[in-house]
C-alpha cells in the first residue's frame, strides 16, 4: 500500500469511517489483519484424517441390561469444547465397534484438542438429554495421527479411570475424494430365530495391509425377512478400498439379536474391481457361506445370496472447484436494533460509536465480511435492521434496508455497510422483539430462485449480529429447515455478554436440528460462535472460526443436488451476455 498509495486497498482503508468519525486507524488494524487471513478459506489444510472408534468392557447400567452407547466428539476452540460429530447409538453393547467414521481436518501446526465422550442412550430417545456419561478420554489429533492407533482409559466424573476403554484409529485420506454408492439385498437366507424369521444386517470390512480387518459400513436391519432389500448408502472409495480397486473386502451378513449376541449367518469375500461389473449393467451376486457348515455338511451350498443392485461411483468437487467454476458467495448482513442493545448515544451501549475505537458489532461485520467479498465479484452487499422502530410511521420492523431504501438495500462493500450502519443509528429507535426468521425467509426467497437454476451459480451466507437470545425460536427453526434445502448458510454471532445458551439448540440436541414439527434440517447450515469468545484474538481468529464451516457447506450442498461446478468456459459466456 505504501508502493502504490492509489491502490483500490489503500484507498478503501483511507476512506473508511472519514467525515463519520475519527476511528479510521483501527479500523484499518483490523482490514489489516484480517486482509491477512483472506487466503484460509480457500488454502487446503493439510490432510484430513477419518478416526474410527470402538470401545471396551463398557460397565452395565443395571445388572438386567447392556448399555446403548453412542460417542460425541469434541473439539475444543479458545478454550471451548464444540461437539463436532457423533456415532450412530448401537442397542445392547458392551464392547461397541461403531461404523460411522469422523472426518476431520488436520493441521499440522495447529494444537488441537479432542474429547471423546461416551454415552449410555435410553431407548426410545437418540438426544443427550435423558442419557448417562459412561467417561470420556481427552487426547490430541497429533497423537492419534502419530500413533495411528490410541487406546486410552474413559475416564468419569472425578476424573476416575473405569474397566473401559476406547481405541481411536486414524487414517489419512489420499487424494482422491470420489464416492462410490452402492446398494444390496440378499435371498434365502439361512433362518436363525425359532418364532419368526430372521432379522438380516449386512457388514463390509476392509482388509488392511498388515492383515487387519476395518469396519466400512453396517446397513440397517431388516426384521422378520430372509430376502432384505437394505438402503443404498454412499461411502468414500478411500474407505471402502484405499483407493484401491483390487484390494480384499469381507462382507458378513448376521441375524440381529436385541441382547446384542448376533447369530452369523454367512460371508463372503470381493473387491471393488469385481463390484464395478454392476456399472455394466451386468447382475453381480455371491453366495454367502457359513466355514463351520460348509465342513460339517455334505450337502450344504450355501446360507443364501447376496445381490449388488447398484454401483455407482460419484465424482466429489471441491470447494476451490465451484468458485474457480465462477460461483458467487452472496452475502448478507443483519443487524440487531432491539433496545437490550442500550441506548447508542451512552458509551455503555453495544452500538455506541467510540470516536477511535469500532464496537463489536463493527468488528465482527468487518472480520467476516472481508473475507467474503474476496468471493463476491460486484462487492455489492445487501444489509438489514431488525427490531427497531423505523421511519416515517416509526413500526416495528424485523427486515428493514439499513440505508432504508427498500427496492435497493444494497451497500458498496464492507465500507458502504459500515457507513449505513453508522448513519442508521440516530434515525431509529432501538425496539423489540428479537425475531430473525423474517430475515432468513427473506435471504431463502433469493436463494430459491437460484435453486431452480440448477446450477452452481450463487451461494447465499447470512450474517446474523445479534445481542440476545431471539424470541421466535419456533419460527426460527422452521426457517432454517427449510433454508436447509437451499444454497444458503446461516452463521450468527452473539454479540455481548448474554447467556447464549440457548442458542446452541440451534444446533440440535441429539445433533440434528428439527423444526416444530418434527422435521430434521437436511444438512447443518448454521454456526453459531459468541464474539466474546474472541474479544481478545485477532479478526483473524474470529473469521475463521466463523466460516470454517462454509466451503464444506457449499460443497455438501452442490454435490448432495448432483450440480457439477460450471466450467471457466460456459461461466464467461454466460457473463458476457447477460444484459
Amino acid at each position: 500500500d505504501l508502493q502504490n498509495p492509489h491502490s483500490p486497498e489503500s484507498n478503501f482503508k483511507q476512506n473508511t469511517y472519514v467525515g463519520v468519525c475519527d476511528c479510521a486507524f483501527s479500523m484499518s488494524n483490523i482490514y489489516e489483519s484480517a486482509e491477512a487471513t483472506l487466503g484460509f478459506i480457500s488454502s487446503p489444510c493439510l490432510t484430513k484424517v477419518e478416526l474410527r472408534v470402538a470401545c471396551r468392557g463398557i460397565s452395565d447400567r443395571d445388572a438386567l441390561s447392556k448399555p446403548d452407547p453412542c460417542v460425541v466428539l469434541k473439539m475444543q476452540s479458545h478454550g471451548q469444547w464444540f461437539e463436532v460429530d457423533r456415532t450412530e447409538v448401537i442397542r445392547s453393547s458392551s464392547s461397541p465397534v461403531f461404523s460411522k467414521i469422523f472426518l476431520v481436518d488436520y493441521y499440522f501446526e495447529e494444537v488441537q484438542r479432542l474429547r471423546f465422550e461416551l454415552h449410555d442412550i435410553s431407548s426410545g430417545n437418540n438426544g443427550l438429554r435423558d442419557a448417562d456419561f459412561l467417561g470420556a478420554m481427552e487426547c490430541t489429533l497429533g497423537q492419534i495421527v502419530s500413533q495411528r492407533k490410541l487406546t486410552k482409559a474413559l475416564l468419569k466424573q472425578g476424573n476416575t479411570a473405569g474397566k473401559s476403554s476406547i481405541t481411536v484409529t486414524a487414517e489419512e485420506l489420499s487424494g482422491n475424494d470420489d464416492y462410490v454408492e452402492l446398494s444390496f439385498s440378499a435371498r434365502k437366507l439361512d433362518d436363525k430365530d425359532f418364532f419368526s424369521k430372521s432379522d438380516p444386517f449386512l457388514e463390509i470390512f476392509r482388509i488392511n495391509d498388515d492383515g487387519t480387518e476395518s469396519l466400512v459400513h453396517r446397513t440397517e436391519t431388516v426384521m422378520n425377512n430372509l430376502s432384505p432389500v437394505w438402503k443404498s448408502f454412499k461411502v468414500s472409495l478411500n474407505t471402502l478400498c484405499s483407493g484401491d480397486h483390487d484390494r480384499e473386502l469381507k462382507c458378513t451378513v448376521w441375524d440381529w439379536d436385541s441382547n446384542g449376541k448376533h447369530d452369523f449367518i454367512g460371508e463372503f469375500h470381493t473387491t471393488f474391481k469385481e463390484m464395478r461389473v454392476e456399472q455394466e449393467g451386468k447382475q453381480i451376486q455371491w453366495e454367502c457361506i457359513n466355514p463351520k457348515y460348509q465342513m460339517k455338511k455334505k450337502n450344504y451350498r450355501n446360507s443364501g445370496v447376496v445381490i449388488l443392485n447398484h454401483c455407482k461411483i460419484i465424482k466429489m468437487y471441491s470447494f476451490l472447484d465451484y468458485i474457480m467454476g465462477g460461483c458467487q458467495i452472496q452475502f448478507t448482513v443483519a443487524i440487531d436494533f432491539t433496545a437490550s442493545n442500550g441506548d447508542p448515544r451512552n458509551s455503555c451501549s453495544l452500538h455506541y460509536i467510540h470516536p477511535y475505537q469500532p464496537n463489536e458489532y463493527l468488528k465482527a461485520l468487518v472480520a467476516v465480511g472481508e473475507i467474503c467479498q474476496d468471493y463476491d465479484s460486484d462487492k455489492m452487499f445487501p444489509a438489514f435492521g431488525f427490531g427497531a422502530l423505523i421511519p416515517p410511521d416509526f413500526k416495528v420492523s424485523h427486515d428493514f434496508a439499513v440505508n432504508f431504501d427498500e427496492d435497493n438495500p444494497e451497500c458498496a462493500g464492507i465500507q458502504g455497510v459500515v457507513e449505513a450502519y453508522q448513519n442508521c443509528l440516530p434515525k431509529i429507535q432501538l425496539y423489540g422483539p428479537t425475531n430473525i426468521a423474517p430475515i432468513i425467509q427473506k435471504v431463502a426467497s433469493s436463494a430459491s430462485e437460484e435453486m431452480h437454476t440448477k446450477e452452481a451459480m450463487e451461494y447465499f451466507i447470512l450474517l446474523i449480529l445479534t445481542d440476545g437470545v431471539i424470541t421466535d425460536m419456533a419460527d426460527t427453526r422452521e426457517a432454517i429447515v427449510h433454508a436447509s434445502h437451499l444454497p444458503m448458510s446461516v452463521i450468527i454471532v452473539g454479540v455481548g455478554n448474554a447467556d447464549f445458551t440457548d442458542m446452541q439448540i440451534l444446533d440440535g440436541d441429539d445433533g440434528i436440528l428439527r423444526s416444530p414439527k418434527g422435521e430434521p434440517v437436511l444438512r447443518d447450515i448454521v454456526q453459531f460462535v459468541p464474539f466474546k469468545d474472541f474479544k481478545h484474538a485477532s479478526p483473524a481468529a474470529l473469521a475463521k472460526s466463523v466460516l470454517a464451516e462454509v466451503p464444506n457447506q457449499v460443497v455438501d450442498y452442490y454435490n448432495a443436488k448432483g450440480i457439477k461446478p460450471k466450467c471457466m468456459s460456459d461461466y464467461e459466456s454466460t457473463r458476457t451476455f447477460s444484459p
